[in-house]
């Protein structure tokens, strides 16, 4: 089945798609961008991404080329052509393509480009035994909230994980855990699940805030407030969530071992109350 490329309203195959060398996005990281999955072949919170896609622009004032639903057409039109039982689907918005100046080029339509790929879940050992993760000093831009292109911490992050034989970079940012290269990170301690707050430090993902609802539904104590270094390491459990890692354990932390070694009594709830809510 063939990887589905789209370039400002015109689909095409992956292989052809491509834009100019002084595409803003290129040149300057001038750009923003959303991951959205699907299951049972359907986009999965296709509108909270688009919502966010839409802030994300609003914030860098790169306007939109197009309206909600001409997304959601597009998107479910990708979906379709690919064939896959399940899709991936990354939109990138950048600034266009003008001579390289640092300011705001005049009458230049923003460039809009979507790629549709088969969606590889993580391995189900990976959820069942639980991964790694490090933490590294958080030195992205101020302005986390916003989804843009500008991924070198994040790509540096993720390889120094790797390196480690870690699955996670954790950023730590004076004394404060923020966020996952790839993910938010929620802990627990003592029943209550605790988590980064909201605001320009962290991207709110959207399948944070399902999560977060799910276990105020259980009835699990919850807090969304700063969290030190030394509390994440003397965590009872660690969980990574995201778009491609759904809810995901974290059993080591650092090389040292968080809680019994084990996923989590509360993490392996809020997995099966994600799970089940896919339908």
């Amino acid at each position: 089945m063939p990887d589905i490329g789209f370039l400002n309203g015109r689909f095409m195959p992956l292989g052809e798609t491509m834009v100019p060398v002084e595409d803003r996005g290129y040149q300057f990281g001038d750009g923003v961008y959303e991951v959205i999955r699907t299951y049972h072949g359907r986009p999965f919170q296709l509108d909270a991404h688009l919502a966010r896609l839409e802030r994300s622009a609003r914030a860098i004032e790169l306007p939109m080329p197009f309206q909600t639903h001409e997304w959601q057409g597009y998107v479910a039109e990708g979906i379709r052509r690919g064939g896959y039982p399940e899709s991936k689907v990354y939109i990138q918005l950048t600034r266009g393509v003008a001579p390289r100046d640092h300011l705001f080029p005049v009458a230049v339509r923003p460039t809009a480009v979507m790629t549709v790929r088969e969606m590889q879940p993580l391995d189900s050992t990976l959820r069942a035994a639980g991964v790694g993760a490090i933490t590294v000093e958080d030195l992205r831009w101020g302005r986390c909230d916003i989804k843009s292109v500008n991924l070198l911490p994040n790509v540096m992050g993720r390889q120094r994980a790797k390196e480690s034989g870690a699955f996670e970079a954790i950023f730590v940012r004076g004394g404060e855990v923020t966020e996952g290269a790839v993910s938010n990170v929620m802990l627990v301690r003592g029943r209550v699940l605790i988590t980064a707050p909201e605001g320009t430090r962290i991207l709110s993902g959207v399948t944070r805030a399902i999560v977060l609802g799910l276990a105020r539904k259980e009835g699990v104590s919850v807090q969304e407030r700063a969290v030190g270094l030394d509390e994440l390491h003397g965590a009872d459990e660690i969980f990574l969530t995201g778009t491609t890692v759904e809810v995901l354990p974290v059993v080591r932390l650092d090389g040292a071992v968080v809680g019994t070694g084990k996923p989590g009594e509360l993490t392996g709830l809020l997995s099966a109350r994600f799970r089940s809510s896919l339908g």
